[in-house]
């Protein structure tokens, strides 16, 4: 028997109810991760909670990104186990944000990594392919950061493994939806060729140890290998992926091609610098090593899947306004004011505004998604009916169609006829 695909965009069962709640605490875990690079960024704003700041960068891979990409999967699969993963995820995140102790957020978002391991356990043995074993080995490294986190490793330790869960899972999603386009064998095989590569690097990053890295000291090799990982990895994406073909349509088609060539060529980019810099010390070297791909790159994905995947987990469609480029187009060049103004020219300045402005183009994208989101719904509610006035009895020998006709054989002389539908039947 043939069995239904597993997709994003058709789930095998109803939604939960417990869906916009779940999105409720990836929102206020992304809403803190803000605040916590606001903060970073050296701006006069209250410091918050202890400890805040220094999780920025776990709280929005685990705790934002981990909570909504553990959702979408556990929508498509269908099944109420699999709604663990988001559940744990969004406890981790919101634990981490008001600081719990004793390591209880930390120990949740790993738990929600391994349940998220568990679904495409269960989608691969219901679908096997090959892109499934990429997002599985995404849910992996999700995983090994919790843990090395967990384990006390600085997080300038674990961040390749932070950008392995979001990288191979969003070249898995890639890779699922190039079969529109007829991939062939050698693709395929060069593209596993790339992720080998970048999970070689990702393991021989270990080598380096937990202790934070000092300025000045010797980059990793597996840095470095990561880092050509990456470039491989943008490489097939901008030659096979389908959106150089998207690129020249029109309308939400168009948006999403230019978002995400924008984002292949910030992880191209991103791959550049942590293989000829590498440096995972904090500095210009390593804001720049870090923003470009989960900024440049990642943000840019959400941009360009979202009217793709709301609609998936919310049921409810994202329509597609031409206004949706502001956010992207000011993400995009605050990102390079960052960078370039920032980190290479070395202007404080620059760097505020540009953080400012990262963040300003995220929440005007939240906020128009929002209010697209909930105007769809009010524009699919169908209009009130309104109830036909009552017919009048009609006098005694009328028909309720016209005027009084003779008696007919057998009638009442007293009776009112009532062999005709009345209005409201023929209605």
């Amino acid at each position: 028997m043939t069995r239904a695909q597993i997709t994003l965009t058709s789930p095998r069962r109803h939604r939960a109810r417990w869906v916009p709640p779940l999105m409720a605490a990836a929102v206020v875990c992304l809403l803190a991760g803000l605040w916590a690079a606001l903060v970073r960024l050296g701006l006069d704003v209250p410091a918050g909670i202890s400890g805040l700041p220094q999780a920025h960068g776990t709280l929005m891979v685990l705790g934002f990104l981990g909570t909504f990409i553990a959702l979408e999967r556990a929508v498509a699969l269908g099944r109420a186990w699999g709604y663990l993963a988001p559940v744990a995820a969004g406890a981790g995140g919101l634990a981490v944000t008001a600081g719990t102790p004793g390591g209880v957020g930390e120990v949740l978002l790993g738990c929600g990594g391994l349940a998220l391991v568990a679904i495409f356990v269960a989608v691969h043995r219901i679908q096997p392919s090959l892109h499934n074993v990429v997002l599985a080995s995404g849910a992996v490294c999700w995983v090994v950061a919790a843990g090395l986190w967990l384990a006390g490793w600085d997080v300038s330790r674990f961040v390749p493994w932070l950008a392995g869960f979001l990288v191979l899972t969003i070249t898995g999603e890639r890779l699922e939806l190039s079969r529109m386009t007829g991939t062939s064998r050698r693709a395929r095989l060069l593209f596993a060729g790339a992720a080998a590569l970048f999970a070689a690097g990702l393991l021989a990053s270990l080598a380096a140890g937990p202790a934070p890295a000092a300025p000045g000291q010797a980059v990793p090799a597996g840095v470095r290998v990561t880092g050509a990982g990456l470039i491989a990895l943008a490489a097939w994406l901008s030659r096979y992926d389908i959106a150089r073909r998207t690129i020249r349509g029109h309308g939400v088609t168009r948006y999403m091609a230019a978002a995400l060539l924008a984002g292949y060529a910030w992880l191209a980019l991103a791959g550049g610098l942590w293989a000829g810099l590498g440096q995972m010390a904090d500095g210009a070297a390593y804001d720049a090593e870090l923003h470009a791909i989960f900024l440049g790159f990642v943000m840019s994905m959400i941009f360009a899947h979202a009217p793709v995947i709301v609609p998936s987990v919310l049921g409810r469609p994202l329509p597609y306004r031409r206004v949706l480029y502001v956010p992207l187009a000011l993400l995009h060049g605050s990102l390079i004011l960052r960078l370039a103004g920032g980190d290479w020219a070395g202007s404080t300045s620059a760097w505020q505004w540009g953080g400012s402005l990262n963040e300003t183009a995220i929440l005007l994208f939240l906020v128009m998604a929002a209010v697209l989101v909930i105007r769809s719904r009010r524009a699919a509610r169908p209009p009130a009916r309104l109830r036909p006035p009552a017919p009048s009895a009609p006098p005694r020998g009328d028909t309720p169609d016209g005027p009084p006709r003779p008696p007919a054989a057998g009638d009442g002389q007293h009776e009112p006829h009532t062999a005709g539908p009345s209005p409201a039947r023929e209605k």
